[in-house]
């Protein structure tokens, strides 16, 4: 985990953050998410977990979302709002279909 994030708890880091990335080290796909994020003007909290991390973190993830948890939580996984939006997937769906912005907007991750 990134030094600034140590010691937070899933629930946390969702909770603080508008637009929260969970995403394995070195990952394209992780990468990708950041930057389509960027490019729309939304500065995403990310947090690398690494192999020794991967695990609890997942473990956290599905605690958080509950009863709407998909079988597995799959990296990148993006919170927007405080609820999980999904992975690159979903993430270039929403791009494609011009339901991203609103989201953002809604969750306060974009002032314009």
């Amino acid at each position: 985990m990134a030094a600034n994030h140590v010691g937070k708890s899933v629930r946390v880091l969702v909770e603080e953050n508008a637009v929260m990335v969970f995403g394995r080290k070195g990952c394209c796909m992780c990468h990708v998410v950041k930057l389509l994020l960027q490019c729309h003007g939304v500065n995403p909290t990310i947090l690398d977990v690494d192999e020794q991390n991967e695990a609890d973190v997942t473990r956290q993830c599905l605690a958080f979302v509950g009863k709407e948890a998909p079988a597995a939580v799959n990296f990148p996984a993006v919170f927007v709002g405080g609820e999980l939006f999904g992975g690159l997937d979903e993430i270039m769906g929403a791009h494609i279909t011009g339901k991203l912005v609103p989201r953002l907007r809604a969750a306060g991750a974009l002032w314009l």
